[in-house]
């Protein structure tokens, strides 16, 4: 799982500019599409890893509900066996309540680990899907540039490459080129906007079930329910 998310990650920092330079360069497309296939087949990947841990977390949430409530009836069925004065019979529910204790704590080392391992998948996909619908929106900018620059190259004889266009001032091909690049930044900066908001969003909310816990342990206590 790691290593995926460690190629996920470079695909997300993957320079854009570097690679929209080298098409225009190159006079190809080769470059982006690489690009695109490679996210694709690591999007594909992220989807099957994501549901992979979401179903352990749903297992483990539901073995965990077991447990605890397990754990409630223990602990009803040793005050009861001390009420009636069986001290053996609640020495072995004594037992048991410890075991299935220490096995609800497991659960929740799990769950813990899990959830955050589940969140990071999402969060990579979401920022993935983001780079990749940048990319396959300059692709087809690229594409039209490309083609201008080659209609370009039929007429102007002098001019070798598409890198000759671009440093002898083509003003139209400069243009483009530009749009492309404030594009390609625009996108970058809204992506990383959005993962910054998803967090404070996840913050908000944990914050706010604490507090709710908080509230509900205390009006137990002061028999309020």
């Amino acid at each position: 799982m790691a290593s995926l998310l460690e190629k996920v990650s470079t695909l997300i920092s993957a320079n854009l500019h570097y690679m929209v330079d080298q098409a225009l360069k190159s006079n190809s497309l080769a470059v982006i599409d690489q690009y695109i296939r490679q996210v694709e087949d690591n999007l594909a990947d992220l989807e099957d890893a994501a549901a992979t841990v979401g179903g352990e977390v749903k297992s483990i949430k539901r073995r965990l509900d077991d447990h605890e409530h397990r754990l409630q009836e223990l602990d009803r069925a040793i005050d009861a066996f001390l009420r009636e004065g069986n001290e053996s019979a609640a020495l072995a529910a004594q037992s048991r309540f410890n075991s299935t204790q220490r096995l609800v704590e497991t659960y929740k080392e799990q769950l813990k680990r899990q959830e955050s391992e589940f969140q990071k998948l999402l969060d990579a996909k979401v920022k993935l899907e983001a780079r990749l619908a940048t990319m396959k929106q300059e692709r087809e900018e690229l594409q039209a540039l490309l083609e201008l620059a080659k209609s370009k190259e039929t007429t102007v004889k002098a001019m070798k490459s598409l890198d000759d266009l671009m440093g002898s001032g083509d003003s139209d091909i400069r243009r483009i080129a530009e749009s492309i690049h404030a594009r390609l930044d625009k996108a970058s900066t809204a992506s990383e906007m959005r993962a910054a908001s998803l967090d404070e969003q996840m913050d908000q909310v944990l914050e706010r079930s604490a507090l709710n816990a908080q509230l509900a342990e205390r009006k137990k206590r002061l028999g309020l329910e």
